[in-house]
């Protein structure tokens, strides 16, 4: 008795059928979140909480107070701030990017916004051209004769050329 040649590859549509249904039932349908509401009040106390933790040496709980801060309050530039440093810290550079780019969008003349920016920028995602955007602002934003930013610009300016 022969195996019939459609029989077959009708057996194997419906085996890859429910190959593929079977996949598909695990996953759950997600509504889109919502956004959250801004409350600078309990921003306020999840700052403070952050902030107690980073002085007890418990980073990771300070990163989580810290970033339901700043979805609750994006505009705290000293919370932003704060937050992009210890991602820079753990190595989450690009993280840390977005969020200081959400924080200049907010408060775009915090100078230390656009410094810790350029920095991470340059010496760890190589971004040389924010880099040097972000520090010239810094150095609008300070008015200040900063000579050793004045040598990174000149140095980045060379770089890309």
């Amino acid at each position: 008795m022969g195996c019939n040649p459609l029989r077959k590859a009708g057996l194997r549509w419906a085996f890859l059928l429910l190959v593929f249904l079977a996949g598909c039932a695990g996953q759950e349908v997600r509504q889109p979140e919502e956004p959250v509401k801004a409350d600078p009040e309990m921003a306020a106390s999840f700052e403070k909480k952050g902030r107690k933790a980073f002085e007890e040496g418990r980073k990771g709980a300070a990163v989580d107070a810290w970033q339901k801060a700043v979805e609750l309050d994006p505009t705290n530039a000293v919370t932003v701030n704060n937050l992009a440093l210890v991602l820079k810290d753990q190595y989450r550079f690009a993280e840390a990017v977005k969020l200081l780019e959400t924080g200049i969008a907010h408060s775009p003349d915090v100078a230390e916004l656009h410094f810790n920016l350029a920095v991470i920028a340059e010496l760890y995602l190589l971004d040389l051209k924010t880099a040097l955007t972000h520090y010239n602002r810094y150095r609008e934003l300070t008015k200040a004769d900063d000579q050793e930013v004045a040598g990174w610009i000149a140095d980045l300016e060379r770089r890309l050329e």
